[in-house]
């Protein structure tokens, strides 16, 4: 493949830095209609065309919901050439944007009148291109589980990348549609349920390239044969967490973007710019209760896209001036436009054959024309007359994209592997529960046992001592009763004695007789009365005795019952273990149920994901085999699936155990497969935890292979991007192991990987001094010796990291003193290398010498050493406005600088 004659710096817009002065007005929203007709309804009943595939959680019958394809109309503001070639001539164009129209001026006399969905004037803020062409996009579409498509098309060097592309970090207005759109995503995101990953790729001379792995530079389309759908399985996709994550992507993306120097543009696209935004978005499933168990249904995952598309400019090679390579790149460039427009016009025809195989850039959009995305088109229009051919072939080809129209259709599955979890965690605590209550009714029923125990055990003693004292008494009773009868019996016999002798010998005197008679009757009658109570008494007793033994008998009455209820206690005991034992088997089989579902739901995606692909054999055997014999690129989806079903299969242990095999090709392949693996930020810390950091810096110092050399750098450079990496790469000795391979290699490969690194650990405020300790600023410096414009590219990021850090430092007051660079001999190179061709190289140039310009303690030692007059280039010819005006105030504010000037009478 061809190299492009340069790269993009990291969110540069394309165009003059006119372009910036862009202001916001306030328009309405409506339909849009063709050219001097009336708009037709936005939501038909009927569509022209529909896509086959089916949601993967709908029904396939489903028709999905009709949404035409809206298109917005941006003018650019006239830029320095043009105001004074055009000074003398009317512009192209006519904007009405109260009526959603603009007109096409073909003479002095006569015009072309268009309606569009919105029509945005050149004062128009890029706040307001997003609400009216983007947001409708994400929140009515991609985070409700639809996709969406955002696309910009238009003439080469008008606008399209800074509406799309804008980083917006000097000033924040400025943002274009990706950076907003990502932060409207993430508003709206929970981090335990949904997910974000993004791939950033571009189409480059009909190949498709990863922005984020340059080295994955022909990745394959690959089309579902029953739905049709269109995927990249090779393209690097990286989970997003927060917007500072995703801004450091888009500056990588665009540091690997082809761009080159034109008459129309000074830094003109040669590629498609493709951004894919994936979102996962769980919703609950319902949950119902069972005698036994809860059963849950599967909580429903939604899946939306959002695809921004950054088409390059369509130009004529006359007005360019496109030679050599830049011309190649242009006719490959207007070729898939070509194709674009057929396929928009069998589209808007309703034509029976769509041409979408002429180009890989129409197979890539084939689901946001005609298919089930929701599609938001900008066409970026100029206003110079000297172009009107080129405005109105654009005109024409959005009025002809509000034609097409889509079906859209929502994308669900089902959520096994959540509901899996969720049912596990369930079924611990069902039983979790089930043993809590359990051990509570065993300690209970131990508890009444022990309580009814005692409580027999206390009746039966106080019932035999209150009988034994009973008995006792009622004896003593007795016999004192006994012998007070005998006494009295004895005593009425020797008085009856005695009386009957009287009767014998005294016959003369009745009275006496009778009186004597009467008197042991009346006696005999008091006994048997005192007999009788003593009857009454022993019955009494004899009552109490009774009662007393039925107490007894009530006790053990509840000792059987009581020893009956500890039966049948025993026996739910029993009954418990047994609903234990069928409860577990439950769990049991609903596990194994749960393990089918969730390992038919992972083949399932894993055939979805392959799309033909052959299945990779198990094991580190296996592993082995394809890192001495890597497949083909041809011959399947791409290096980035492999790698991760061989980690999902072989486990990352065993991947850097190859790491020290005796093998090179072995450990050359292995070293590979970690590096890939080190590009995606979910892999980085599993990777640390594991030790192949450390495996990575010990190949850097005992291997000689510069193969492993280059790649083993790139990882670690990839690793360098975490900020708690980078302090565990310095404390390992990281900085001398990178110094000591930059200074042997001589690939310039190897020595962009390793710039590449050091580059980022010199972002870190707190390794500033210790980096410089160890040797990383000479380190940067003597790799400038290769002069190749990407190791330059990635020493000045570098330089300019330090200086920006340092100045922070110095802002802060924790910093005194000069700086490290200019002590390190930085400044001379600095200064040479201030205006380089390069944009990347002197973009960062620029920063690094406005960063040191602003410590007062640098300005005499800038001033011997050339750097003043940059500075004052800078402020005056500096193409980007922020170091315009950065490099304007740190001169007015350095009273040093000031003195300098006024001194060589240079007025400022």
């Amino acid at each position: 493949m061809a190299t492009p004659s340069n790269h993009r710096s990291n969110g540069t817009h394309k165009n003059t830095p006119k372009t910036d002065r862009l202001l916001s007005i306030n328009s309405s929203t409506k339909s849009s209609a063709l050219k001097c007709k009336p708009a037709p309804p936005s939501q038909p009943v009927t569509a022209l065309r529909r896509s086959s595939p089916a949601s993967v959680g709908g029904s396939k019958d489903d028709p999905g919901v009709p949404g035409r394809v809206r298109v917005a109309v941006r003018l650019r503001p006239q830029n320095e050439e043009e105001l004074a070639s055009d000074a003398d001539f009317a512009d192209c164009v006519e904007l009405q944007p109260e009526l959603k129209r603009l007109k096409l001026r073909r003479n002095n006399w006569d015009s072309d009148t268009y309606e569009f969905d919105e029509i945005l004037t050149e004062f128009s803020s890029q706040k307001r291109v997003y609400e009216v062409v983007a947001k409708p996009v994400v929140e009515q579409s991609v985070l409700d589980g639809y996709n969406g498509t955002v696309m910009a098309y238009g003439q080469t060097g008008t606008g399209k990348t800074y509406t799309l592309g804008r980083l917006g970090e000097e000033d924040t207005a400025c943002r274009g549609i990706m950076v907003r759109a990502m932060e409207d995503i993430l508003l709206d995101f929970s981090p335990d349920t949904d997910t974000i990953s993004v791939s950033y790729l571009q189409l480059y001379m009909e190949t498709i390239q990863d922005l984020l792995d340059p080295a994955n530079d022909n990745i394959l389309i690959v089309e579902d044969p029953k739905t049709g759908d269109v995927s990249l399985p090779g393209a690097t996709q990286i989970e997003i967490r927060d917007q500072q994550s995703f801004m450091e992507l888009l500056r990588l993306g665009e540091a690997h973007r082809f761009a080159a120097n034109t008459k129309l543009n000074t830094e003109s696209s040669r590629s498609h710019a493709i951004l894919m935004v994936h979102v996962k978005r769980s919703v609950k499933g319902s949950v119902s209760e069972t005698p036994v168990v809860k059963t849950f249904k599967p909580p429903v995952v939604r899946k939306g896209k959002l695809v921004v598309v950054d088409l390059a400019g369509s130009e004529r090679i006359d007005k360019s001036g496109s030679e050599g390579h830049t011309l190649e790149e242009a006719k490959s460039i207007n070729l898939s436009l070509s194709a674009l427009g057929k396929c928009i016009n069998a589209l808007a025809e309703n034509s029976s054959h769509v041409p979408v195989r002429d180009s890989k850039l129409t197979r890539l959009l084939r689901d946001s024309f005609g298919g089930t995305a929701r599609t938001s088109l900008i066409v970026t229009i100029g206003p110079s007359p000297r172009h009107r051919g080129e405005t109105a072939s654009t005109i024409m080809f959005g009025q002809r994209a509000m034609k097409v129209e889509n079906m859209l259709k929502i994308k669900e599955e089902f959520d096994y592997k959540s509901l899996s979890r969720r049912l596990d965690i369930q079924l611990d605590k069902l039983i979790a529960d089930h043993e809590r209550q359990q051990k509570a009714f065993e300690d209970e029923i131990e508890r009444i046992n022990v309580e009814a125990q005692n409580r027999i055990s206390e009746a039966e003693k106080n019932y035999a001592g209150e009988l034994e004292r009973e008995r006792l008494k009622y004896q003593k009773d007795y016999m004192e009763s006994i012998k007070k009868l005998e006494e009295k019996w004895m005593l009425i016999q020797r008085k009856h004695g005695s009386e009957r002798n009287k009767v014998e010998g005294k016959d003369d005197n009745k009275a006496n007789e009778e009186v004597s008679v009467v008197s042991p009757i009346d006696e005999v009658a008091g006994v048997k009365k005192m007999l009788h109570n003593e009857t009454v008494l022993r019955k009494a007793a004899e009552a109490k005795v009774n009662n007393l033994r039925n107490q007894i008998m009530q006790l053990k009455r509840s000792e059987a019952e009581g020893s009956s209820e500890v039966e049948k206690l025993r026996k739910m005991l029993e009954d418990e273990a047994r609903e234990k034992a069928k409860l577990e088997q439950e769990i049991t089989l609903l596990q194994s149920q749960l393990l089918q579902l969730s390992f038919e739901a992972d083949e399932t995606r894993r055939r979805l994901d392959r799309a033909g692909s052959g299945n990779l054999t198990s094991g580190l055997d296996s592993l082995m085999s394809q890192v001495r014999n890597p497949p083909p690129r041809d011959s399947e989806n791409g290096d980035k699936s492999s790698i991760a079903k061989l980690f999902e299969q072989v486990g990352l242990q065993k991947i850097l155990s190859l790491l020290e095999a005796e093998d090179s090709d072995v450990r050359v392949h292995a070293v590979k497969v970690v590096a890939n693996l080190a590009a995606e930020v979910t892999n980085q810390e599993k990777i640390v935890e594991a030790g192949g950091l450390t495996s990575l810096l010990m190949l850097l110092r005992s291997s000689e292979d510069e193969t492993i050399h280059r790649v083993a750098a790139g990882a670690i450079a990839n690793l360098a991007m975490n900020e708690t990496n980078q302090e565990l790469i310095m404390a390992q000795g990281g900085i001398r192991l990178l110094s000591m391979t930059g200074a042997n290699a001589e690939d310039p490969q190897t020595l962009r990987m390793v710039a590449g690194a050091i580059a980022n650990l010199c972002g870190n405020d707190k390794l500033q001094m210790k980096l410089r300790d160890e040797g990383g600023i000479r380190a940067l410096l003597g790799m400038v010796r290769c002069k190749h414009p990407d190791v330059l590219a990635q020493v000045a990021r570098g330089i300019a990291n330090f200086a920006k850090c340092e100045s922070r430092a110095s802002m802060q007051g924790t910093k005194t003193g000069q700086s490290l660079l200019i002590e390190d001999g930085a400044l001379p190179w600095i200064v040479e290398n201030a205006n380089n061709e390069a944009s990347t190289i002197r973009r960062h140039i620029e920063l690094a010498l406005c960063h040191l310009a602003q410590h007062e303690v640098n300005a005499k030692h800038m001033i011997s050493g050339g750097a003043l007059w940059e500075l004052v280039r800078i402020s005056r010819d500096c193409s980007r406005e922020d170091i315009r005006t950065l490099a304007h105030r740190t001169l007015t504010s350095s009273p040093t600088f000031l003195a300098e000037l006024r001194r060589l009478r240079v007025e400022y």
